[in-house]
């Protein structure tokens, strides 16, 4: 049979333990109390943005010219601030003065026109050609989407992908090619 004595040394010897352990939690959590404390402002900051999901490159605004009454124009509105664009939307009476102001033939026009970075966009443009226009920028005037197809976005349901249809891109003379063909 263990000693009383035995018995009470190995009771000591795991209070001892315990407190041990404990210290060296507590010395840690101060250790990284004190740490945060001592941490310039902007490295706090810097750390706090990190945590965040991560942030898109900023896309440029693009500006809207439409009839007051399109409710399609502005479903493609609704499409293009979705996938991240500003859109500044104007109501215009005389839409034909506002596309021949940016050199549109008449076989190349729709129901909207919009600016952006320098180029013209006519129509139902999906946002991701306009992604990809100002990616590669290429040299023409725009992107258009003659007509008013019917499985484009402002035309069917949000989130549709687009369908049965060409994006041309078109120069100062007209000329175009096929940019994206849905």
């Amino acid at each position: 049979m263990k000693s009383h004595y035995t018995m009470r040394l190995k009771q000591q010897g795991s209070a001892i333990i315990y407190v041990v352990l404990a210290l060296i939690i507590l010395s840690a959590a101060a250790g990284v109390m004190f740490f945060k404390a001592k941490q310039p402002p902007q490295a706090t900051q810097q750390m706090k943005m990190s945590q965040q999901a991560p942030v898109e490159t900023s896309l440029p605004e693009v500006t809207v010219y439409k009839s007051a009454t399109c409710g399609c124009c502005s479903k493609w509105i609704t499409h293009l601030e979705s996938e991240g664009f500003k859109v500044v939307s104007h109501n215009k009476d005389d839409m034909n003065t506002i596309k021949i102001e940016a050199g549109l033939q008449p076989e190349l026009a729709s129901c909207h026109t919009a600016f952006v970075d320098g180029y013209v966009i006519e129509g139902h443009v999906p946002a991701s050609d306009i992604k990809h226009l100002l990616n590669t920028k290429p040299a023409v005037l725009g992107l258009t989407a003659p007509g008013m197809p019917q499985k484009s976005p402002g035309m069917q349901p949000e989130g549709l992908a687009p369908q049965d249809y060409d994006v041309l891109a078109f120069d100062k003379a007209g000329q175009t090619s096929v940019f994206s063909r849905y």
